[in-house]
């Protein structure tokens, strides 16, 4: 692991005071943010993951990295990866679908949760700009899981069956 790593150690724990506090959200852009925006990214590669928020590496604000997939005929190739601030989902399908989910902050647990099949997500990116995205199945369940960890909300909480041990 990198020093990058050290300074943001993952919060885990079902319990974990920071992981339970909703997250703060973001009112400007700042070079700090930017930096930390960097770093999020970073860390969601280091730790072998495809989505991460602040709050899993200590930071109590309304920030998630996400890498989003396209569907190809035998494999899902990396479609982009981007930073969401202050992520809110406006637009939800009625259908919902059982999704496996794992997650850093809640180590060697797998369970299966129930998601909305199709999103429609608005927030600003790390240029300020205001975006719009449609999502659906894997790509939704993923900024569903991280919007959860905003407000402090972990997939365990969401479980529809006994959760598995996972190593």
């Amino acid at each position: 692991m990198s020093d990058l790593s050290t300074f943001y150690p993952i919060q885990t724990g079902v319990d974990n005071k920071i992981l339970r506090t909703k997250s703060q959200e973001i009112s400007n852009i700042t070079e700090d943010l930017i930096d930390f925006a960097g770093d999020l990214l970073e860390l969601m590669y280091e730790y072998d993951w495809v989505w991460l928020a602040a709050p899993q590496i200590g930071k109590n604000i309304r920030m998630i990295a996400v890498t989003t997939w396209k569907q190809g005929k035998k494999w899902q190739e990396l479609a982009s990866e981007e930073i969401m601030i202050n992520p809110i989902i406006i637009e939800k399908s009625e259908e919902m679908v059982k999704s496996e989910e794992a997650c850093l902050s809640v180590p060697n647990v797998i369970g299966t949760v129930k998601r909305y099949k199709n999103i429609t997500v608005k927030y600003k990116n790390i240029e300020w700009f205001k975006k719009k995205k449609k999502l659906k199945n894997y790509n939704a369940f993923i900024v569903q899981h991280e919007i959860d960890h905003l407000d402090w909300v972990l997939f365990v909480d969401k479980l529809i069956d006994e959760p598995k041990e996972s190593f």
